[in-house]
């Protein structure tokens, strides 16, 4: 059956605009976006950009959507490939530092980021980011436990796990903040000492 060209145009509009909408929430948060200043940069119609939208709000649970699609391609799905346990639970950690390092998003981690800015107000975008953000956490202890049930490792796997995303998530706030690389390579040597 043939494809509608104008439905392909509008999800590849589509496309286009999550991509820039993860780009610059990440940076200038998820209140940052709208739809006019994304029309704008992308040189596109306003009443376009609205009509795959409909909204603010539905803006940004597509882009978060959007983001959770990218950061599982970086850090999630490539770890499935690793052998359970201990190898895995190395590989997480290195592909998140690795993923929030190159700047896969301008702004850092993406989640750490629009985390600290919805994680006190309630609604429909606050529980959004609680889902993915937590997804990954459970993704976490769920390779700890893993780890632990194989042998690999001696520790209690809630706070194992709890202490690798805290590393994780302290290596992409200070690099962010501060710039250069310091606070990965220090984030690699506690986690790589956690782990041994």
């Amino acid at each position: 059956m043939p494809v509608d060209g104008r439905l392909a145009r509008g999800a590849a509009t589509r496309r286009l605009v999550l991509r820039r909408a993860v780009d610059v929430a990440s940076v200038d948060g998820l209140d940052g976006l709208s739809l006019g200043r994304l029309a704008t940069e992308l040189e596109l119609s306003k009443s376009g950009v609205f009509a795959l939208f409909g909204s603010k709000e539905e803006l940004q649970l597509a882009t978060i959507e959007a983001a959770l699609e990218i950061f599982r391609s970086h850090v999630v799905t490539p770890s499935l490939d690793v052998a359970p346990g201990l190898p895995r639970l190395r590989a997480i950690c290195e592909n998140w530092l690795d993923y929030s390092e190159r700047r896969i998003f301008p702004g850092g981690c993406f989640f750490f980021n629009v985390g600290a800015e919805f994680d006190a107000r309630p609604g429909r975008v606050h529980d959004a980011v609680a889902v993915a953000s937590g997804s990954f956490a459970e993704f976490i202890r769920e390779s700890a436990r893993e780890a632990v049930a194989l042998g690999h490792i001696e520790a209690d796997p809630e706070v194992l796990a709890f202490e690798l995303h805290a590393l994780g998530r302290a290596a992409n706030a200070d690099a962010v903040l501060n710039g250069g690389t310091q606070a990965y390579a220090l984030a690699r040597r506690a986690i790589g000492a956690r782990l041994s």
